[in-house]
């Protein structure tokens, strides 16, 4: 179940899940981000042999920021987009982009003796 998320009891209608529409379409965006990332990661992955320290922090800092994802997804879908969460989720999403960015550069610079 989506976090922040509760379903309504006193209602069984459509009418009542419309109070959920920003929850789930915050759920819905976030999940597909996830999953750009799992798909850009996992394969990026099997390219390489080895791994040294600076690389695993790399992808630590990575984990970090995807970890957020699902506080900023619950405070925006909570709060109906307000702006604070809007901006906190895009900072997030900044933060994973970089931290993805940083990793291919650590990935690229340990390994590019093996791909002249």
């Amino acid at each position: 179940m989506m976090r922040g998320t509760k379903v309504p009891h006193d209602a069984a209608t459509l009418a009542a899940l419309r109070l959920l529409i920003p929850v789930f379409l915050s759920y819905v965006l976030s999940f597909i981000f996830l999953g750009i990332y799992w798909n850009n990661h996992h394969p990026l992955w099997q390219t390489i042999s080895q791994v040294n320290g600076r690389i695993l922090w790399a992808s630590l800092h990575l984990l970090f920021g995807l970890s957020l994802i699902p506080l900023v997804t619950g405070w925006m879908g909570n709060n109906n987009f307000a702006t604070w969460p809007v901006v906190f989720y895009g900072a997030v999403m900044l933060l994973s982009a970089i931290a993805y960015t940083i990793l291919t550069q650590c990935l690229i610079g340990h390994h590019s003796k093996e791909f002249p």
